[in-house]
């Protein structure tokens, strides 16, 4: 998946925190619960997600897989894929997002995997550089993954990468179709 160019992270919390209200109400709306897979996220996509009043209405739960062995042990990625790709490519990151529906029993997932920095990932199948983030959803008719490349320093791109999760999701429950 090509990923587009740099982007400068376009983190907000004050939209993200009316990106989250939406996100429930139309979680809510389905009596749809959803849960996330998180890599380069280190959990703060779950902290997002959970920071609204009335959470455990929607949020089932969220798992921080750092390791290659954790995506596979906890997730059920498979190691042939992550052998062959990495930890750090789309198929990886639609199968973790299908990982925590099937573990938390949701219809709904989210998972991030990427490479913070401050540099390259090194020892994968291919050097991924800093800043680049892939990003999952999957729900009833539906799954989207979206690889970015994001410019700036580890918390920027960490930051940048839940935003970008969460304007996904959204997408997704808004348009499920497209």
């Amino acid at each position: 998946m090509p990923l587009g160019a740099p982007m400068t992270p376009a983190a907000d919390g004050a939209e993200d925190s009316l990106r989250t209200q939406r996100i429930h109400a139309l979680l809510a709306e389905r009596c749809w619960l959803v849960s996330t897979a998180e890599s380069l996220t280190g959990g703060a996509l779950s902290a997002a997600l959970t920071e609204v009043t009335g959470a455990s209405a929607v949020v089932a739960g969220g798992v921080t897989c750092y390791s290659v062995a954790a995506k596979s042990r906890v997730l059920a990625v498979p190691d042939d894929l992550l052998a062959a790709r990495g930890a750090v490519d789309p198929a990886v990151a639609a199968a973790m997002a299908r990982g925590a529906a099937a573990l938390f029993d949701t219809p709904c997932a989210v998972a991030t995997t990427g490479v913070a920095g401050p540099g390259p990932l090194l020892g994968s199948p291919m050097t991924v550089p800093a800043g680049t983030v892939i990003i999952a959803v999957v729900a009833p008719h539906a799954q989207r993954v979206r690889g970015f490349t994001l410019d700036g320093d580890r918390p920027a791109v960490r930051a940048a990468a839940v935003t970008a999760a969460l304007r996904l999701l959204l997408a997704v429950l808004e348009h499920p179709g497209r």
